[in-house]
């Protein structure tokens, strides 16, 4: 997810039930091929979707569901996009609503359901048997917020992600529905190929694709993109662009206000090696760094990492290594981030201290960040346990269990530090990069449990089953 600061079609849809191949630019059974047009003058994005579902589980589906994530930003959501602390700064202009319009998917009836209005039910004209499949044609209009956030116009950029229907992931057999969250990620998805054609008027550019063409009044980008998780993209009359060269990749930086982009390309460059050095190989052919009106520190996407213009210079690289570290943690190697959101935040935030360690010039270290979220997560457990006469330790938990930022903040990204840093404590940190490197290599492209990673520890000859428990159920004190 992203950096916390304290205080995303005409033609054709081939979606599988199971991801076929790694992610990371191998062909994979699910794809997505989107038209999309932002009509700015509405604050409207049209779409068209055709989507093909093959079912490859030996279960007969009667309903296919559909992840609507653009339906938390309507008016009486019952979850929100946003917390009351943050509300007034994304909310730039007051208050503003969005949402998503079905206008009809030919192929099957359909009903929108879910907790929160956010599950699109596709019912095929007859049940999905095995090896069977049926093709649906969606037509849907997103209506966007005027915020500064993942979906919406901001102030000087305009995002789109998770604008359009996206698969509900299989968890165990199951399709496995979430609701959205004003904290953390309430993403899960499995991989894909993407082909998304978006129409802008003209004066825009587009972070994260490629323009193919143009006329005096819009301009047509593409991405193509094979095996990612989801997609993403920024728009911006305002962008200033500069290029370089990492891992053999070409990496862009995007900005709209940045006094020394030279510098924030260098960093996201550097990270990007580091991770590659550590990790394994980058998964992807490209990496894009856009800077946003983002009320957080970052966001991060396969191939693309938002970072917020309103980080401060002395907090960018933590920021930006933070967020590239989730190409690895996240866009490749996915995990449950609904209810496990340290799996990919804690070890986001633990990599970020591993660089900063090997990079003194950037005024920090590997024990000062542990230092500092032990101190913070201490103060955390000291004031809710003073106030509730106990504080919930527990990792392993819904978003919607916590109740705000501040503790969310604490348990997954700050007690996620301190969980990595005890593993390397015990293991030693040469081990416990091997062992990271295995799970990176091993569940490439896949959803990653924690016994998952537990197990690709004790491959490298780390038993941390009991100390990972301890800390994910609310056992340990620290």
């Amino acid at each position: 997810m992203r950096k916390i600061i304290c205080c995303i079609i005409g033609a054709a849809l081939v979606l599988t039930l199971f991801p076929l191949a790694a992610c990371g630019g191998e062909t994979v059974g699910t794809s997505y091929d989107i038209k999309a047009e932002f009509l700015g003058e509405e604050d409207l994005l049209r779409c068209e979707m055709t989507s093909t579902v093959v079912n490859r589980t030996d279960n007969v589906f009667e309903k296919i569901p559909f992840e609507l994530w653009a339906n938390a930003y309507r008016e009486g959501a019952k979850y929100r996009p946003v917390s009351e602390l943050y509300a007034p700064a994304a909310y730039y202009d007051g208050e503003s609503y969005g949402g998503i319009d079905i206008a009809e998917v030919e192929g099957g009836t359909f009903e929108i359901g879910g907790e929160d209005e956010n599950i699109l039910y596709v019912t095929p004209e007859s049940p999905l048997y095995p090896d069977e499949s049926a093709t649906f044609t969606m037509k849907f209009d997103v209506r966007l917020a005027r915020i500064d956030h993942r979906l919406g116009i901001g102030e000087r950029t305009v995002t789109l992600s998770g604008f359009y229907p996206v698969l509900c992931a299989l968890k165990d057999g199951s399709f496995y529905e979430c609701v959205y969250s004003e904290n953390g990620d309430p993403f899960v998805s499995d991989c894909a190929d993407y082909r998304v054609e978006l129409t802008v008027p003209a004066k825009y550019d587009v972070a994260g694709a490629d323009l193919i063409s143009k006329s005096n009044d819009k301009c047509v980008f593409l991405l193509e993109a094979k095996g990612v998780r989801d997609v993403a993209f920024v728009l911006s009359d305002a962008f200033t662009r500069i290029d370089k060269e990492a891992c053999g990749v070409p990496v862009s930086y995007y900005c709209v206000d940045d006094t020394e982009p030279d510098r924030t390309l260098g960093i996201a460059c550097e990270a990007l090696e580091f991770c590659e050095e550590n990790f394994g190989d980058y998964a992807y052919p490209r990496y894009t760094v856009v800077q946003t009106d983002f009320p957080y520190g970052g966001m991060e996407y396969p191939m693309l990492s938002m970072i917020s213009a309103s980080v401060a210079e002395s907090g960018l690289p933590a920021v930006l290594v933070h967020e590239t570290a989730h190409q690895w943690w996240y866009a490749s190697v996915g995990s449950d981030q609904f209810c496990e959101a340290w799996q990919d935040e804690g070890l986001a935030e633990w990599t970020t201290a591993l660089f900063l360690g090997s990079h003194p010039a950037y005024g920090g270290s590997y024990r000062e960040m542990v230092n500092t979220s032990e101190k913070s997560y201490r103060a955390y457990f000291s004031v809710t346990a003073q106030l509730n006469g106990e504080a919930d330790t527990r990792m392993s938990r819904p978003l919607t269990s916590y109740t705000g930022l501040y503790e969310y903040r604490n348990i997954a990204y700050d007690k996620g530090v301190i969980l990595f840093d005890r593993i390397r404590d015990v293991a030693g940190e040469k081990k416990l990069i091997r062992g990271l490197k295995n799970y990176a290599s091993q569940f490439k492209g896949k959803l990653a449990s924690p016994a998952d990673l537990i197990a690709c520890l004790s491959d490298a000859g780390i038993r941390a089953e009991e100390l990972i428990r301890s800390f994910t159920e609310g056992k340990c004190v620290i």
